[in-house]
């Protein structure tokens, strides 16, 4: 009751200060006219469809209407160029529902203004139906943004999953018109909004301390090229309606924006896999190469038509330019009615006059068209900063694509269930392995910085042929955490579960010995995996004691170092004793003891899961 109370609490006193500032100020009416100036009734219709589609699609296609913190991901990432679903689907589908909160928060802060950008009403002249504001709003404007969610599905680097990529791409083309509007925005607005929703969802939050799995570091699971080529895609296309429509911003207001997001978004965080659980982040490399793209970006928005070629150097090379006019007009002169004397010699056809001239005019709008020259007053030998600039763009965003086309050709070919056991769900696998190789990521690392020809998996991994997909879903390091996991697969209108559960030993000063299960919703668990025996650092009256895991069962196994006799005895239940090799073993309170001769000591305890 209490939480409700203060909820409503924070909603009042926003909505109130809200208020008497349009009331003090009136901002209401300013941003009202400003908002009906380019969008239908000051609403961004299009953003509001799009927000929707990407909501619906986390219910309804992905099932999280049945449970809305375990949607199913697996058939919607983007696996490859072979598995259409995925690449359709992938950038409008998210993990978890915290995913999906965090890009609608942001794309309903930045998408408006690039739909504001774009607008409702055009003005530069387009046929009448694609004048109609409402086309523009609910049909143009979301089939743009589906567009370039395959797009960006087709050409991010692995398999990827959510919006962010589009939500990047509404930033980048956005930022392009109105930089400072989007930066205030994406900053500082977006956190205000996930601030207020937690405010409200949580009023008062509890927070315990308690240990964790070992997990990979934030920054190694975001998807930096995808959020890089949606980027980089949203500024070609500002840079197209700025070309339309002109009113380029000042070069200091989108330096200075396009630097702060990359940097507050994290564009900088380049990084790759080591060996074991190593990340690399290439952190200096990244804030250079941040800091080198936004000068880029400057001079493809607000450049100018001047040459990059430095004034000296034109000045310098303006005499030869011109001895070879001369020498051009001279020749010219001399074969005007008798053609070249080098044709003749080499024995070539000359042409009449006309077609001569008709030549060098073709070949003169040709030179005009490369160096932007328009007469021969203002020729120029260069391009403009502008141009080399939105060259310099493109050629980053071709490379931003490049490179996903080979890894996303590729396919796996894995040799799931060759000597294990596995759950078959449809045209999945599911199984649990140690050591296994990484398919993803493999053999495809930077060899002069790190070695990944190695890099193994550890945990239950889904596979599916079909789907030429290949995904750790859960880590070894998180199951021996919890004890018990649970994976979900499944299609379009299917969902299945599988559960997976952990059992283990720890011998005294020695390694866990562990065993693993999996099952699907209704089917009797299935020995999955079991680790090596280990032996508990201990010796009572010159015996060793060493568990060993015995298809679903834990054996006490007594070694004698004098006679090298070994006996075996399954671990007792709680409160129960056996006798084995001449010692005796109780079970008591998750801990195994051995006595002998009135001595007694601890062997192993019950692995504890949180």
């Amino acid at each position: 009751m209490l939480s409700a109370l203060l909820a409503v609490l924070v909603l009042a006193v926003l909505l109130g200060s809200v208020a008497v500032v349009s009331r003090l100020d009136g901002t209401e009416r300013r941003f009202r006219d400003v908002a009906r100036a380019r969008l239908h009734y000051g609403v961004p219709w299009g953003t509001l469809v799009v927000l929707a589609g990407v909501a619906c699609v986390y219910l309804f296609v992905q099932d999280g209407i049945t449970d809305l913190s375990d949607p199913v991901t697996i058939p919607y990432r983007a696996w490859s160029y072979f598995y259409p679903l995925g690449i359709v689907t992938s950038s409008f589908s998210h993990a978890s529902l915290g995913h999906l909160l965090g890009n609608l928060i942001a794309a309903a802060v930045v998408a408006p203004i690039a739909e504001y950008a774009w607008g409702h009403y055009p003005d530069d002249g387009v046929p009448s139906w694609r004048a109609n504001p409402w086309i523009r709003a609910l049909v143009i404007f979301p089939l743009a943004v589906f567009a370039i969610g395959i797009l960006t599905s087709l050409f991010a680097l692995g398999p990827v999953i959510g919006f962010s990529g589009l939500v990047f791409a509404f930033a980048g083309f956005a930022i392009v018109r109105y930089p400072i509007p989007t930066l205030v925005a994406t900053i500082g607005l977006q956190g205000a909004l996930v601030t207020i929703y937690n405010s409200i969802r949580t009023p008062v939050f509890v927070y315990v301390a308690q240990p964790s799995p070992p997990t990979s570091p934030s920054w190694a699971d975001v998807a930096i090229q995808g959020h890089a080529l949606g980027f980089f895609i949203g500024i070609v296309l500002g840079l197209a309606l700025l070309e339309r429509r002109g009113g380029r911003p000042t070069a200091f207001r989108i330096w200075i924006a396009v630097l702060l997001y990359a940097f507050s978004k994290g564009l900088w965080q380049i990084y790759w896999f080591g060996e074991g659980n190593t990340y690399l982040l290439f952190r200096g490399p990244g804030v250079v190469i941040v800091a080198a793209l936004a000068i880029v970006i400057t001079l493809a928005v607000s450049g100018t038509d001047r040459n990059v070629v430095p004034d000296r150097f034109e000045r310098a090379l303006a005499p030869i330019r011109s001895s070879s006019e001369v020498s051009d007009r001279d020749v010219r002169s001399d074969d005007r009615d008798s053609g070249t004397r080098l044709g003749r010699l080499l024995g070539l056809e000359v042409r009449p006059k006309a077609d001569r001239d008709s030549t060098v005019d073709r070949l003169g709008r040709v030179r005009e068209i490369a160096t932007g020259a328009t007469d021969g007053a203002t020729r120029r030998t260069a391009p403009g900063s502008r141009r080399v600039g939105f060259v310099a763009v493109v050629l980053v965003l071709a490379v931003l694509s490049g490179m996903a086309i080979p890894v996303n050709f590729l396919l796996l070919e894995s040799d799931s269930g060759a000597d294990r056991a596995t759950v078959e769900v449809e045209d999945y696998t599911i199984e649990y392995v140690e050591e296994a190789d990484h398919e993803l990521v493999s053999g495809i690392g930077i060899e002069a910085v790190e070695d990944d020809a190695g890099l193994t998996a550890s945990g239950v991994v889904v596979s599916s042929e079909a789907r030429h997909a290949w995904i750790e879903a859960v880590t070894s390091q998180r199951l021996a955490f919890s004890g018990s996991e649970t994976v979900t697969v499944g299609g379009l209108g299917w969902r299945e579960t599988v559960h997976v559960e952990r059992e283990g030993w720890e011998p005294v000063g020695n390694d866990t010995v562990y065993q693993v299960w999996l099952w699907q919703d209704g089917d009797q668990p299935r020995h999955a995996y079991e680790s090596e025996p280990s032996r508990a650092d201990v010796l009572i009256d010159d015996r060793t004691v060493s568990i060993l895991p015995d298809d679903g069962e834990f054996l006490l196994a007594v070694e004698s170092r004098e006679t090298g006799d070994v006996s075996t005895a399954p671990v007792p239940v709680e409160n129960e004793s056996v006798d084995v090799g001449g010692l005796t073993f109780d079970h008591d309170n998750e801990t195994v003891y051995a006595s002998s001769n009135g001595t007694e000591v601890a062997v192993a305890s019950a692995e504890t899961y949180e």
